[in-house]
């Protein structure tokens, strides 16, 4: 017997997508494409809220869209089962802050002219005592 699992998508976006549609209960839905494959998500009116809310209020900011993959509305595109939604502000990388190889080590990462030394012991650690020899 095969074992029963569930599979689950992760979708990660970074803009508000431009064409949506609006159902009659006020649900936004839009295509996410992946290259080869895609997505139709449909997200309440709430969650929608909370991503535009994103897009205008934070200049970075990234939104995870979970949800179990469904069954295939056309080829290609499978529809996103119960969407979950949650958008993060984050602050971008600058290209100028990665760290720079310091001088005085060598090529191979070791310092030169050093040699290893042991970890010093903490002071208030005490060592215990070794079993006597027979």
């Amino acid at each position: 017997m095969a074992l029963v699992g569930k599979l689950e998508v992760t979708i990660k976006i970074n803009r508000l997508p431009t064409e949506v549609t609006t159902d009659k209960n006020g649900w936004k839905e839009f295509l996410v494409d992946f290259g080869k494959r895609g997505a139709r998500v449909s997200l309440r009116p709430r969650m929608w809220n909370r991503l535009e809310q994103a897009a205008n209020t934070h200049p970075h900011w990234i939104a995870v869209i979970t949800g179990q993959m469904g069954d295939d509305v056309q080829k290609g595109v499978f529809k996103l089962l119960e969407p979950n939604l949650q958008v993060f502000e984050y602050t971008p990388k600058t290209p100028g802050a990665e760290a720079k190889p310091d001088a005085s080590k060598a090529p191979d990462g070791k310092a030169e002219g050093s040699a290893p030394t042991a970890a010093p012991e903490k002071a208030d650690e005490k060592q215990a005592a070794s079993p006597p020899g027979e």
